[in-house]
């Protein structure tokens, strides 16, 4: 999604002002039910170059461009940014590269930045007028006064939620897979009011312990922050509901030859918070050698501060980790540190009185949605639910969080689990097999964003149920699955399940992004001449096997737009003779395939069967000019075997409501 502003009236040469987040109220407060609601009518709006001499995006030394907590309470978001200053990969694809700075002859007054959101990268353009009091940036800034990347960051990622108000209070692990697009877990440090609650189902699995050991592999990687949910004792000033990121982590030996774990603590506030055994000059010190003593607390920089495993452990209540991605961006499993290189996700839904089965208390849980997971080869495999955020429409048909007179921590999210079966026989019992253990799930029915499941599986078919804990529950998900072999996905329709048949191939799932740019290539359908001013993505046919199934290619274009204010749209797929580019393709040429008429909706796809070629396909909104992100997937069959049975087959169809599968 392209969140597009508009320039200003300015003349020639006026820098750009988003209209769509206006530098005013509406951009900082949403029911001013925060502590920032007392700034109103203090705050003015300043570009960089008019709150110091020379403005940069980041600082020479790396130290400085760490965030630095301002009035807006948003420390989770803060923590997970610090995982961008570790992955210049994941740092290039939320901040592009090569935007016009201050200074620069083609500075305009804007940046561009893309956050993941429920399963594609979305573009977020804004201005670069910051929020001040007194001349001075009143929100987050980095550590140097002269850069401004967190700030900007920050502006963008409030935009994306609809004001700088909205970012008050989260959770680190759903900002951290904003920006990378990956995974996070939370760990508990200690028992907790959420494992008593009556949401534990008849498979209770209590939050995974604190175990830093098995980060070994991806130490140097991984994203680790910590926080805390009640009033410490030592840390008393950090009050309700704050979080920090843990630097580093090590054992050092004692002058006593035992071991002591040390961890190096980075307060978003800037200033340190802490008063324990090695602060200073503090006891803990002269139990080490002093050389040793010295090197650590030389690296602690503003606002950072070492604590000891136990005080660690009684300070804080949970830590959450963030998967690293690498450089091919690829995740990295943080157990292993091997990379997951095959990747599917499929959308579902939980509908009252029909697929809102509740938890596996409940005798209606067989009807909750269900996926196939095939593993073709051993391998390491996790497997992500995601639910959509509840929403509420307002009068004017925007979308604000979905807030309940209680102002709990649950008011956006279903208490949602997820549990997985192998199956060993094609056809076989529904509730005989869901009263059998599942041979891996997440912890009890939790109310978070995602939970996640991480088993070592062997080749096989598996059984996938996602479920909330209360029967009715709606709400919109997102499957993920990661994995270091080859594996495939898919989603069941019938309610009497057979294992999907292997007739089917494999196939391999490429992604490209792409976007409608007003007077540049937002063409329009095949009605207007400006057709061909679409973005155009070549593409290749190898598989015959159309001539015998029909279907070798599967293509699906999702518009990246709020369902309040979407485009229509369709594609047109184009054969290429031998020689011939898009650019060469005659006007006239008729399409080898279509998805039209263009339709007023999120995505649209088509299932077809073509013959080996050249190929290239045209996405368009239905009228030129109409400007928006995309995204566009094309499944092309790789590998089929030979049909032993065209009866299996048309019940596998029947019983499959589509698969996606990517092998990178």
């Amino acid at each position: 999604m392209k969140e597009a502003g508009r320039e200003g009236s300015g003349l020639g040469e006026a820098l750009f002002e988003d209209l769509d987040f206006p530098s005013d109220d509406r951009a900082l407060f949403s029911d001013s039910s925060t502590p920032i609601a007392t700034l109103q009518g203090e705050v003015t709006w300043r570009r960089p170059q008019e709150i110091c001499q020379s403005p940069a995006l980041f600082p020479d030394n790396i130290t400085l461009a760490h965030a630095k907590q301002g009035l807006l309470g948003d420390c989770w978001f803060l923590c997970a940014c610090s995982f961008l200053l570790k992955s210049r990969y994941l740092l290039n694809k939320v901040l592009p590269p090569d935007q016009p700075l201050w200074g620069d002859s083609r500075y305009r007054g804007s940046f561009q930045f893309c956050f993941w959101k429920l399963g594609h990268w979305t573009e977020v353009t804004i201005d670069d007028r910051l929020p001040c009091i007194n001349s001075t940036p009143c929100f987050s800034r980095c550590h140097s006064p002269a850069a401004f990347w967190v700030a900007l960051l920050e502006k963008a990622y409030a935009k994306l939620h609809g004001s700088y108000e909205r970012l008050w209070a989260g959770q680190v692990s759903e900002a951290l897979v904003d920006l990378s697009g990956g995974l996070a877990e939370r760990w508990s440090l200690g028992e907790s009011e959420e494992e008593q609650r009556p949401e534990q189902d008849s498979d209770q699995v209590r939050r995974r312990r604190l175990d830093l050991n098995l980060l070994c592999s991806v130490k140097e990687e991984c994203a680790v922050s910590c926080s805390t949910q009640s009033s410490p004792g030592g840390a008393s000033e950090l009050g309700q509901y704050h979080a920090l990121t843990v630097m580093e982590w090590l054992d050092v030996k004692t002058l006593s030859g035992s071991k002591q774990l040390l961890l190096r603590i980075r307060n978003p506030w800037g200033r340190c918070c802490w008063g324990g055994a090695w602060i200073g000059s503090g006891a803990g010190w002269s139990s080490v050698d002093p050389a040793l003593a010295s090197d650590l607390q030389a690296r602690v920089a503003e606002g950072e501060f070492w604590l000891d495993e136990t005080e660690f452990l009684s300070q804080f209540d949970d830590v959450t980790v963030g998967y690293p991605i690498s450089d091919e961006g690829h995740l990295k499993s943080i157990y292993t540190g091997s990379p997951l290189t095959h990747y599917h996700q499929l959308a579902g839904r939980w509908m009252e009185g029909h697929s809102a089965g509740g938890s596996r208390n409940c005798s209606s849980y067989g009807s909750n949605p269900k996926f196939w997971l095939k593993v073709c080869e051993r391998g390491e495999v996790l497997v992500s639910l995601l639910q959509h955020r509840k929403w509420r429409k307002t009068e004017n048909c925007t979308q604000t969080p979905l807030e309940d007179s209680k102002n709990t921590k649950h008011q956006h999210y279903q208490a949602i689990a997820l549990h997985m079966w192998k199956v060993e026989k094609r056809r076989f019992n529904l509730s005989r097999m869901l009263n059998k253990p599942p041979c891996v799930s997440t912890h009890c029915h939790a109310y978070e964003r995602e939970v996640v499941l991480h088993q070592q599986l062997e080749p096989g078919f598996y059984l996938l149920i996602p479920s909330t804990y209360q029967p009715g529950a709606e709400a919109r998900f997102l499957i993920r699955g990661f994995s270091s072999s080859p594996t495939s996905l898919s989603a069941l329709k019938s309610p009497a399940p057979s294992l999907p048949s292997t007739t089917d191939g494999e196939w391999e799932t490429c992604y490209f992004q792409g976007s409608w740019v007003e007077g540049r290539t937002a063409g329009g359908s095949r009605n207007f001449l400006s057709h061909w001013q679409n973005p155009c993505f070549p593409f290749t046919v190898c598989d015959e096997s159309a001539v015998t199934s029909g279907v070798n290619v599967r293509i699906t274009l999702h518009q990246s737009r709020p369902d309040t204010d979407l485009h229509p749209i369709g594609f047109h797929v184009y054969k290429l003779s031998e020689g011939e580019s898009q650019q060469t393709l005659p006007r006239d040429e008729d399409p080898a395939a279509s998805c039209v008429p263009h339709c007023f909706t999120q995505d649209v796809l088509l299932a077809c069967g073509l013959s080996p070629g050249a190929y290239t396909i045209v996405p368009s909104t239905y009228r030129p000019d109409c400007s928006a992100s995309f995204t566009l997937s094309l499944a092309r069959r790789i590998h089929r075997k030979v049909v032993k049975s065209q009866e299996r087959l048309g019940r596998a169809i029947e019983e499959i409501s589509h698969i996606s599968v990517m092998q990178s």
